[in-house]
């Protein structure tokens, strides 16, 4: 148990939260001061996040950050371009649409899984327009 707390670094967490934050603090500047809707946003982050990831940029944010940077949804976009660069290398052209879905599939099913587990909970309602 000592060794897990000598081998903790406090600045790695507070990286990870800074990063993350201020990716989010971008989104909701975006809702609050333009009339972009909240579902362009997320395709503008995936977006970015693809780019960056493609050109291999985000990988240092990564590196840097870890979940603070994989997290957010732009961790999603970069780890798609990733999945879709390894793909082609693996199965050409084809591997363009098989990479990008293998590399995100656990997140994804995650996601599903988690988010039906969480509806059983909070007993989601409709919202009332």
């Amino acid at each position: 148990m000592d060794m897990f707390f000598n081998s903790l670094n406090i600045m790695d967490y507070v990286w990870c939260f800074v990063v993350g934050g201020l990716i989010c603090i971008v989104g909701q500047i975006l809702i609050d001061k333009t009339k972009i809707t909240s579902a362009r946003i997320l395709v503008l982050f995936v977006t970015v996040g693809a780019i960056l990831g493609g050109l291999g940029i985000y990988q240092y944010l990564i590196d840097f950050a870890g979940a603070g940077a994989t997290v957010p949804i732009t961790g999603f976009g970069a780890n798609l371009a990733k999945g879709a660069i390894k793909g082609v290398q693996e199965y050409g052209f084809l591997g363009v649409f098989i990479g990008g879905i293998r590399a995100a599939a656990g997140g994804i099913s995650a996601a599903i899984f988690f988010g039906y587990i969480a509806s059983l909970i909070a007993k989601p309602k409709m919202k009332k327009q």
